[in-house]
């Protein structure tokens, strides 16, 4: 069925980016690099996901980053999914380098850490989802020099408190243990009061 448009509905210049002028929700994660200088770097980022329903994940960045750099070059990077209660240490993360972006980031060595166990790099301490990947490609061409870096996940570990153990327990797991979202531009949320969604019978992906 089709339906005439709604005249109250407003048209979004396209001039300017549509997902400045709503809200949307998205995951908040710290993606981890090793620097060229030996050290490590955290950094936060949103616009970041699972690729496919295998074990790969995706984050955009972009090459005047050190992030992108420092994947492209060391052909890895690590995943921290923070905790509601991290989300002031998520922030930090994003502090200046000293000297720009070829700068040490003297923030990161505050930050508690754990190494990873596969690829060579560091996790949030207390995080509850831990990703380590390897760099499967960097793919351009959404505007501007913005790339999608993808990586295949290698190795990862969760926190018992945030592993889905069955279905019947999942609104008790989520009370306890919330997710930290990003609430696109500039606020965060922590995600609890969760409900079934509502699939129809005999729905696969």
């Amino acid at each position: 069925m089709t339906t005439k448009p709604d005249g109250d509905l407003v048209t979004l210049d396209l001039e300017a980016p549509v997902f400045a002028r709503v809200f949307t929700v998205s995951p908040l994660v710290l993606v981890g690099t090793k620097e060229e200088g030996g050290g490590y770097d955290l950094a936060p980022k949103h616009l970041a996901l699972p690729l496919g329903w295998d074990n790969y994940f995706g984050f955009v960045c972009t090459p005047r980053h050190a992030t992108y750099r420092n994947a492209r070059r060391e052909r890895a990077f690590t995943v921290s999914y923070p905790r509601p209660t991290q989300v002031v240490t998520t922030s930090l993360a994003a502090s200046a380098r000293e000297g720009g972006e070829a700068g040490p980031k003297p923030i990161v060595d505050l930050l508690e850490t754990i190494p990873a166990d596969v690829v060579d790099g560091v996790l949030l301490r207390d995080a509850y989802l831990f990703l380590e990947c390897v760099l499967d490609r960097m793919i351009g061409g959404f505007g501007g020099d913005v790339e999608l870096v993808a990586g295949r996940i290698v190795a990862a570990r969760a926190h018992p408190d945030a592993i889905r153990v069955t279905e019947g327990d999942e609104d008790r797991l989520l009370r306890d243990a919330p997710l930290l979202a990003y609430v696109d531009p500039g606020r965060f949320a922590p995600v609890s009061d969760t409900h079934p969604f509502p699939f129809p019978a005999g729905f696969l992906r």
